[in-house]
């Protein structure tokens, strides 16, 4: 994968630049996450915050989580794309959601965990190769 890789949100308003490779991949599966990406889990790339820029307008929307983190999510006020995620009280990395597009090689985008199983639909069979964690790890 060459570096740095960019995306942008569907209207186009908001972009980035990842400089590198996020420094791990975990598929969500709490009924949190399900809501956000309608499907069965969302996708969260772990950003050094150091190794990405954003650009364009933002929107902050934010959450108690159930562990008594605070969840901020930033998206695209004119799409509505949620971009990333973060903990104001944790502010080295980002919780990147949006992915790139048209990679030659989008694996660095594959999940390395599966986090959240104990919400997970009943319908959805987790690859073997992968941790799986009924809750947060």
């Amino acid at each position: 994968m060459e570096y740095p890789i960019t995306g942008a949100c569907q209207c186009g308003q908001v972009t980035y630049e990842l400089q590198k490779a996020p420094l791990k991949v975990l598929a969500c599966h709490c009924t949190e996450c399900q809501k956000l990406s309608t499907s069965p889990f969302s996708v969260t790339a772990i950003v050094d915050a150091s190794t990405i820029q954003f650009n364009g307008q933002l929107k902050e929307w934010g959450r108690l989580a159930e562990s008594g983190n605070r969840n901020h999510a930033m998206f695209c006020p004119d799409c509505g794309n949620r971009i990333y995620h973060f903990n104001p009280d944790e502010p080295s990395t980002v919780k990147l959601k949006l992915k790139p597009i048209n990679l030659q090689d989008d694996a660095v985008f594959k999940p390395q965990a599966h986090v959240w199983v104990s919400e997970k639909v009943e319908w959805f069979d987790i690859p073997d190769d992968v941790m799986v964690f009924g809750k947060q790890p």
